[in-house]
């Protein structure tokens, strides 16, 4: 933990932060220099009216001598930039001391000192699950994270997420339909959108979840930020689900923060031989928890699922409130029945694990043209998805 809330004493005020920032954007402060100042001094103003001696005994004297430095002109930006920024509905500035500052952060190793936070600042505190995954994701990983977000969601579990495209946007969309809602947790400043085919996505979180970021207004996308922003996302949750991961992905940053952190890890299983399987297999090898449904999820964490008029009537079961089963039916329940005799054999053959074209060729006897123009019209259909290398992958 940065500096337990029960050292900070003194209360800031509307100006406050203008010194966490001078402090963070000091040259040679990085997170475990700011540590050892606030243990040592507390609030940054002290930190700042402190003498050399006493910084030298605690930084590095270059670090001393930064620190007595009067706030730059690049600085005096900066700081006119946020105040700008706070002057719009929404958007405020939280430090490490503000009573408002989320207690979940405060129990993780290390909390930002500061975060820029747009929209509905109380969503910090809410009960939540992250839910993240690749990138790349499938259409049935889209599905599953759309599926299991909306229901935790509805049952009054806030999603966090990364914002970013794939498994990330399909769990922000999903569960802005719940009244849990959604937290974004980003890796560039809050005034910012990345990457760019988020900006509707990031005016609808805006509107009705929170943005969050740990970044200075104006950061740019810098790779180093994401995986040290997972951090925050994982922190805020009770635990994490994982739809969807490599087996180098970056969702598994997220996953072992959280078990750093003593948070409970969920994961999806897939076929055996898909790629995007290998990452959740790995977790659940680790002792992930394997789930297929949300109830797997809300029975986990002890959480009794919230029935009110914003949610859904309460004669309605929670069966209607969970995500389907990802399984087999977990999209297309009647894809044999809503299809050909011919189209039903090929699904059957297809199978549930993504097979080579030139192998399914061979395992229905049928040519290139005539197979690719039935593959065409099930895909278009939905029932099917072409993934790359020229494998085919059944979606129900």
């Amino acid at each position: 933990m940065l500096l337990p809330s029960s050292e900070i004493s003194l209360k800031t005020d509307d100006t406050d932060w203008q010194d966490w920032l001078r402090l963070e954007q000091t040259s040679g402060v990085g997170p475990e220099t700011a540590r050892k100042l606030l243990a040592a001094f507390g609030l940054p103003a002290q930190i700042f009216a402190a003498s050399f001696s006493a910084l030298t005994q605690v930084v590095s004297e270059k670090i001393a001598r930064a620190l007595l430095q009067a706030p730059s002109d690049q600085l005096q930006q900066q700081i006119n930039l946020t105040q700008n920024w706070c002057a719009s509905p929404g958007n405020q500035v939280m430090t490490l001391a503000d009573a408002n500052y989320p207690r979940a952060l405060l129990d993780i190793p290390d909390p930002p000192i500061l975060i820029y936070v747009k929209g509905r600042a109380a969503l910090l505190d809410a009960p939540t699950i992250a839910v993240v995954g690749s990138r790349n994701a499938t259409t049935q990983g889209i599905l599953n994270a759309e599926q299991f977000s909306e229901s935790l969601s509805k049952a009054g579990l806030t999603i966090s997420s990364g914002m970013a495209a794939g498994i990330d946007a399909a769990a922000h969309h999903g569960a802005l339909r719940g009244a849990g809602s959604t937290v974004a947790v980003i890796g560039t400043g809050a005034d910012i959108v990345y990457p760019a085919r988020n900006r509707s996505l990031a005016h609808l979180i805006a509107d009705g979840g929170c943005i969050v970021s740990e970044y200075a207004l104006g950061m740019p996308a810098i790779a180093s930020n994401f995986p040290r922003r997972n951090r925050i996302i994982s922190g805020l949750a009770k635990g994490v689900l994982v739809i969807e991961a490599a087996a180098q992905s970056g969702s598994l940053i997220t996953a072992r923060m959280a078990a750093e952190q003593g948070r409970d890890v969920f994961a999806i299983p897939g076929s055996i031989h898909s790629p995007l399987a290998k990452g959740c297999h790995q977790l659940i090898k680790q002792g992930a928890k394997l789930v297929d449904n949300a109830q797997d999820i809300l029975d986990e964490l002890g959480f009794l699922p919230l029935f009110s008029s914003g949610v859904g009537s309460r004669d309605r079961s929670l069966a209607n409130l969970v995500a389907p089963n990802f399984a087999q039916n977990a999209v297309r329940a009647d894809v044999n029945v809503s299809v050909s005799a011919a189209d039903s054999e090929l699904l059957n053959a297809i199978g549930y694990d993504p097979v080579h074209i030139d192998m399914l060729a061979e395992r229905v006897g049928m040519d290139a043209g005539s197979l690719s123009a039935q593959l065409l019209s099930l895909e278009l259909d939905g029932h099917i998805e072409q993934l790359a290398g020229a494998m085919i992958k059944r979606l129900g």
